[in-house]
C-alpha cells in the first residue's frame, strides 16, 4: 500500500511539472466542456451549487440566488468517473443530483491535462495496453458507454448513436482491478465486463493510462 502512495505522489510530482491547470464555469442549463489538444483530462475539483449571489446571476430572480450554502457532495468523484481519461469530455447537470432545488446553479470545474497512451475501442472489440519491458500500465482514466455521435458508427443505423449521455460509472474501477501494475494487459469492451448503461445503444471504450517504472 506505501509502495503504491509513494508512486502516485511521485507520479503527481512530476506531472505538475509540466502541466497547467484551467477552470471552467458553467451555468446550469448549458453544457461544460473540458478538452486537451494534447494529453488528457484529469479532474482537480468540482463544484456544483451556489456558494455566491454574483455567478450564472444574469436575468435571474433574486430568490434562485439567495441561498449560497448550496453544494452537491460527490461531485468530484462523479465527474472523475465520467471525464478523466478522455481528450474531450462534454456534461451538463444531469449527470448530478440536485442539491438544491430552486437555486440557479453552475459547474465549477479544475482540471490540468496529463501526457499519456490514449486508446479507443468500439463495442465487442478487444484493446491491449502495454508498456516497455521494466514498467508496469497506470490507469489514468476509463470510458464506457457514447459521448458523441462520431465514434464507432461505420454501418450503424442512426438510432443506436442518438444517445450521448451515456456510460458506466465503475469503468474505472472494473480496468484498474484488471491491468494496474502488469506489463500488459487486454480489455474487451462488452456489456459483460462494463454492464450495460444504455441497451439499445452501441458503445465505445476510451483508455488513458501511463507507463511507470514500479518502486
Amino acid at each position: 500500500m506505501l509502495r503504491s502512495l509513494l508512486r502516485s505522489a511521485l507520479v503527481l510530482a512530476a506531472v505538475c511539472c509540466l502541466t497547467y491547470s484551467e477552470s471552467v464555469i458553467t451555468c446550469e442549463d448549458r453544457m461544460q466542456r473540458l478538452s486537451c489538444d494534447q494529453g488528457v483530462v484529469s479532474v482537480l475539483t468540482v463544484a456544483y451549487g451556489r456558494t455566491d449571489r454574483q455567478t450564472c446571476s444574469e436575468g435571474r430572480p433574486q430568490g434562485q440566488l439567495d441561498n449560497t450554502a448550496c453544494s452537491q457532495g460527490g461531485a468530484l468523484e462523479t465527474l472523475a468517473n465520467r471525464c478523466n481519461g478522455r481528450r474531450i469530455c462534454e456534461v451538463d447537470k444531469t449527470i448530478f443530483s440536485d442539491p438544491c432545488p430552486g437555486t440557479y446553479k453552475y459547474i465549477q470545474t479544475t482540471y490540468t491535462c496529463l501526457p499519456a497512451n490514449h486508446v479507443v475501442g468500439c463495442e465487442m472489440s478487444e484493446v491491449e495496453l502495454s508498456c516497455d519491458a521494466g514498467q508496469t500500465i497506470a490507469l489514468i482514466g476509463a470510458f464506457y458507454g457514447r459521448a458523441d455521435r462520431t465514434t464507432c458508427i461505420y454501418d450503424r443505423p442512426e438510432v443506436q448513436f442518438n444517445k450521448i449521455t451515456c456510460f458506466t460509472p465503475t469503468a474505472n474501477r472494473v480496468v484498474a482491478e484488471r491491468c494496474n501494475g502488469k506489463n500488459r494487459c487486454s480489455v474487451y469492451a462488452l456489456d459483460s465486463v462494463f454492464q450495460d448503461p444504455c441497451p439499445t445503444t452501441i458503445k465505445y471504450m476510451e483508455l488513458a493510462y501511463t507507463c511507470e517504472y514500479p518502486l
